[in-house]
């Protein structure tokens, strides 16, 4: 195991001193699907000192086109990700601590792990964790990637406290396009792409070469061979909530966060965006058509599944009947509305 990592060592920016640095650092992965295992074997591999990666799900069988952590084996049994994961990386490298958590990234829950953190890497599924992990970076003075993928398309940005605009700057609201890769699918190369670009960075902060960080918001489509890099630099905003002069961490707040509440009596769960969200419901029916028989009219779509019925409102809000666990409804509706 003496040259295990010789050849990342003869590579200069990191050299022995880098590799030391590495050894040192704390990273955190919130998600480990599609982005999240390509992140964590490549900072496992890398020889990074310690890992802690956060998902609520189960793996599944659609899961293992992208997720190259996990087995059919992990299928079959429904071996939670965070746990699969672990069990995968630390066959690969047995020297670094992995702290594995089956969790609903939550504001508490994150607050309480970040003492020691050194990095932030985002492969969550959903922009209320992303901006509420927006936050939490510039509350704690954390640096974080962001990546998101879909189809063939990938966006990655790397976001550093008090150096460059946040993702609330970039994004005044939060988006809904509706796209996820339930509805409109997603082929592995835009995930490894995303991950590498992703690994990358955080490479390049954890050994402290701050000068090679890539300062502009990147998007790519693999399949349509474009390439797109925007400079943001300009885009940071004196007055913003999240990283501004006055701060005030809009998304760490109750009345900012995606609520979820049983309705009595219903076998139902209503789900409440933060912000009031107008859907394209003509395009919503077409994306959701594969999953169930779609109602619409001017105020409202429902689409019957063969296990429950989704009914989504002008106004974003979203019923979800036939269930009544609340974590499986989080799930139900991150999967198909974004």
């Amino acid at each position: 195991m003496d040259n295990r990592y010789s050849r990342q060592q003869l590579f200069s920016p990191i050299g022995e001193k880098g590799q030391q640095l590495l050894k040192e650092k704390h990273v955190l992965i919130i998600g480990v699907g599609a982005l999240g295992s390509a992140s964590a074997e490549a900072l496992v591999r890398a020889g990074v000192g310690k890992l802690t990666i956060i998902d609520r799900d189960y793996v599944e069988w659609s899961n293992l086109q992208r997720q190259q952590l996990y087995t059919e084996q992990d299928a079959k049994e429904k071996v939670p990700k965070a746990i699969a994961a672990k069990k995968r990386l630390q066959s690969i490298n047995s020297t670094v601590n992995i702290n594995a958590l089956i969790v609903d990234a939550s504001t508490e829950q994150l607050q309480e792990l970040l003492e020691d953190v050194d990095i932030m890497i985002d492969a969550t599924d959903n922009f209320d964790v992303r901006f509420m992990m927006n936050d939490l970076a510039q509350k704690y003075q954390i640096p974080w990637v962001y990546g998101s993928c879909v189809s063939s398309y990938g966006a990655t940005y790397t976001i550093v406290p008090g150096k460059t605009p946040c993702l609330h700057c970039l994004l005044k609201v939060m988006p809904n396009t509706g796209m996820t890769c339930d509805t409109v699918g997603i082929i592995s190369p835009t995930v490894q792409i995303v991950a590498a670009y992703q690994v990358a960075e955080a490479l390049k902060l954890l050994v402290g070469d701050e000068d090679a960080r890539r300062k502009s918001y990147l998007t790519f489509d693999v399949w349509k061979n474009q390439h797109y890099e925007i400079n943001v630099e300009k885009m940071r905003n004196d007055d913003c909530p999240s990283c501004g002069h006055n701060p005030t961490f809009p998304y760490l707040s109750y009345e900012n966060r995606t609520k979820l509440e049983t309705l009595c009596g219903r076998d139902a769960v209503q789900i409440r965006p933060p912000k009031p969200t107008h859907y394209n419901l003509e395009q919503l029916a077409v994306q959701l058509r594969p999953y169930g028989e779609i109602q619409i009219n001017p105020y409202l779509l429902s689409c019957q599944t063969p296990d429950y019925r989704v009914v989504v409102f002008q106004d974003g809000r979203v019923v979800i009947h036939g269930i009544q666990d609340i974590q499986k409804a989080k799930s139900i509706y991150y999967r198909l509305l974004g």
